[in-house]
């Protein structure tokens, strides 16, 4: 893992709407996952300055409530079992951000709703969902 600069959290969200219209006409997805305020991030902390193993805990809540958690450990991949895959895919590089997926219990987020991801000694990603760019 020495070619890990460090740690981030992050919420990679969807807009299934638009993701499930595109896929039933055989055309790309791209606007339901690359749309305004679509991956909040939090600041990458160096891996000397924190722990995470796979006893480290992964929780996501809504408005406060626990929808997501789990201990790294219980993820279908490990960390280095994903970068090892992904640089058999593509050519990565100093600066590339890979996000490793999450724990059971994805579901649906509203307008208004208040999102708290947190794992071990990483800053908290929080986040308000706002309305859509087009309004």
């Amino acid at each position: 893992m020495e070619h890990v600069y460090g740690y981030s959290l992050g919420c990679d969200l969807t807009k299934r709407d638009l993701q499930a219209e595109a896929k039933k006409m055989g055309r790309p997805w791209d606007a339901a996952k690359g749309f305004d305020s679509s991956c909040p991030l939090t600041p990458i902390i160096p891996k000397e300055e924190i722990k995470i193993g796979d006893d480290t805990q992964i929780q996501l809540e809504v408005n406060g409530a626990i929808r997501q958690s789990s201990p790294l450990a219980k993820m279908i991949y490990s960390i280095p079992e994903v970068i090892s895959h992904l640089s058999e895919l593509f050519y990565l590089q100093k600066g590339d951000l890979i996000m490793t997926g999450t724990p059971a219990g994805v579901g649906e987020i509203n307008v208004g709703d208040e999102v708290s991801i947190t794992c071990g000694e990483l800053l908290p990603c929080k986040f308000v969902v706002g309305p859509p760019s087009s309004e």
